[in-house]
């Protein structure tokens, strides 16, 4: 797999951002054993020296653990979790907003948009 880097960030941190949603979207379940470094350098096809160092940013924010005889494992701490998703969330909800204010959509304009497609999505149409 291969993710399309932009070159203007820190690869590390494109990975990063692309691991916590691994966990926010539950591809990588809480208490999972990560894939090793060296296998997740070749699949992202970057030095394994940036994994490393992404997983090690994943373990300071407590989304990961190290055991050192083990691996290294996803965090089973369901609201670090909870508190990622609603950080995510919280983002998108900014950059929604002001793309909307650029439009000049007014607030009801907006919120209507989201409800019908919220509505839409639910009925299994999708964009």
């Amino acid at each position: 797999m291969t993710i399309n880097f932009d070159n203007q960030r820190p690869i590390y941190i494109q990975l990063l951002e692309h691991f916590q949603a691994e966990i926010i979207t539950g591809s990588w379940s809480p208490g999972q054993k990560i894939t090793s470094v060296r296998e997740l350098a070749l699949t992202y096809e970057v030095n394994p020296n940036t994994v490393q160092r992404a997983l090690s940013e994943l373990e300071r924010l407590n989304l990961a653990q190290s055991d050192r005889t083990r691996g290294r494992f996803v965090t089973e701490d369901l609201e670090v979790i909870k508190e990622l998703r609603r950080d995510s969330a919280r983002q998108m909800t900014e950059d929604y907003i002001r793309s909307a204010k650029s439009l000049q959509l007014d607030q009801d304009d907006a919120l209507s948009l989201v409800k019908k497609y919220w509505d839409e999505e639910e009925g299994g149409n999708t964009l």
